[in-house]
């Protein structure tokens, strides 16, 4: 398979995998609004690296996750309660917003870089995610398991991660006058984004045999 073939389909399912709402776009989105892109940016650099090593692990273990499911399993259950705990955080800051302006207002770029880096740890789905789409892609031949069809895949991988952060802040910043934009709005909004997606995570778990 072509390098540029594999690179667009790493890019590719980053794409998918990232562009609904979640906590790191709608982070970088509110970074951006709050504190200008260019700490936007180094928070998704940060996140982008983060995803990188996750999308390399998940190619080399790729195999063993989809022999073993309850692997899988267990890192949906440390999913749910990081989910919990990261939906509470943003529901009691939401009623604390001047306390937040003050904080953000402190936040350097090495800061911003070091936090993307944990929130993008902290969001384990990319591995089983990116694991279940190369044993799919290894399975048609579309990509092999050597040292440099991985570390295409993984570039790709990271490039799309980027560029969907980017339109997310993108497009924030275009309607940053209106009231969805408001730094209240954004806390609640990831707040219930990470609710609804430790829900959805306990509903997969309960329906696991």
């Amino acid at each position: 398979m072509s390098i540029s073939i594999v690179f667009i389909l790493g890019l590719c399912i980053a794409f998918i995998g990232v562009i609904p709402p979640g906590m790191l776009n709608m982070t970088a989105a509110k970074i951006s609004l709050k504190e200008g892109h260019t700490r936007g940016f180094v928070f998704s650099i940060g996140v982008c690296l983060i995803v990188g090593v996750q999308t390399y692990l998940a190619a080399i273990f790729a195999k063993y996750l989809s022999q073993h499911p309850d692997v899988i399993d267990i890192l949906k259950r440390v999913a749910l309660v990081l989910f919990v705990l990261i939906s509470i955080y943003f529901f009691l800051v939401a009623k604390s917003e001047d306390n937040i302006h003050e904080m953000g207002a402190s936040k350097s770029k090495k800061s911003r870089f070091f936090q993307g880096l944990l929130m993008s740890a902290l969001n384990v789905f990319p591995i089983p995610y990116q694991a279940y789409m190369v044993t799919t892609l290894v399975s048609y031949q579309w990509l092999s398991l050597d040292n440099i069809s991985i570390s295409t895949y993984v570039a790709g991988a990271m490039t799309g991660t980027f560029i969907t952060l980017y339109i997310y802040i993108l497009f924030f910043d275009k309607i940053k006058n209106s009231k969805i934009s408001s730094q209240k709005w954004m806390n609640y909004s990831i707040g219930i984004i990470t609710a609804v997606i430790a829900i959805t995570t306990l509903i997969n778990i309960l329906k696991t045999p």
